[in-house]
């Protein structure tokens, strides 16, 4: 009886100390998540802290403020960069426009600088034909004169010819009104209508434009034959 007292108050201690075990382990476990706890909430704290501290220290609505000028600025220089660039490139094309004026300008000078001089020098010219169409060439005491004046034309004409000169002289031609100027029409029988029947004044033509257009008489073609009636009357008349 007594043995059996005895192993029940052993297990009845036994089971005390396992019930105080768990209660101990119950409670470092509730502690260990406390200070878990604790840790945390210091931490969340701390960074709370450092935000709050941080955002003391600076200013975010200057910050904005300074952002937009920075953005005014940045477009303000982006317009003032394209219109100075529509302004180079505008100077730019204006410079390569006069460029290619004044070379026109100097190849036209070239071309037909030399207009003045030979306006000038073409009623030479005129003079001295006129002489040797008038000269009587059968005369032997005029001959040497008559030679040197057509080899003073021809030197002449040739020098003019150096400087781009052509000379215009249809006769037999057809009438181009762009180089010729009719002055009358007559019938031929030897030349066609509207060709050049004979040239009363040479033309001259500088690289291609005319300085003076030649002066002519143009056919009309051949006379139309007598009427009948008009045969008639002539034999009358004669008889």
């Amino acid at each position: 009886m007594q043995t059996e007292e005895t192993q029940f108050q052993q297990k009845f201690e036994e089971t005390c100390d396992a019930k105080e075990n768990i209660n101990t382990a119950a409670n470092d476990a509730d502690n260990a998540f406390l200070d878990e706890n604790v840790d945390a909430q210091n931490e969340q704290d701390t960074c709370q802290c450092e935000s709050c501290e941080l955002e003391s220290s600076v200013d975010v609505k200057a910050l904005m403020t300074e952002n937009e000028q920075l953005k005014a600025q940045v477009e303000a220089l982006a317009n003032k960069h394209k219109d100075d660039t529509d302004l180079l490139k505008r100077a730019l094309a204006e410079s390569e426009n006069q460029k290619k004026r004044i070379e026109a300008d100097v190849e036209r000078e070239k071309k037909y600088g030399n207009e003045k001089i030979l306006k000038a020098l073409l009623p030479v010219v005129d003079s001295l034909e006129l002489a040797l169409k008038h000269s009587n060439h059968d005369d032997p005491a005029v001959k040497p004169t008559i030679e040197g004046v057509q080899n003073t034309v021809t030197l002449l004409l040739k020098e003019l010819s150096n400087f781009g000169v052509e000379v215009a002289d249809p006769e037999g031609q057809v009438f181009d009104p762009n180089i010729h100027q009719a002055i009358s029409m007559a019938p031929s029988a030897q030349v066609e209508a509207n060709h050049v029947l004979s040239v009363m004044q040479k033309g001259y033509i500088l690289n291609g434009r005319v300085v003076r257009p030649a002066m002519v008489i143009v056919s009309s073609g051949a006379p139309a034959a007598p009427a009948e009636d008009d045969k008639k009357n002539s034999i009358n008349i004669e008889a």
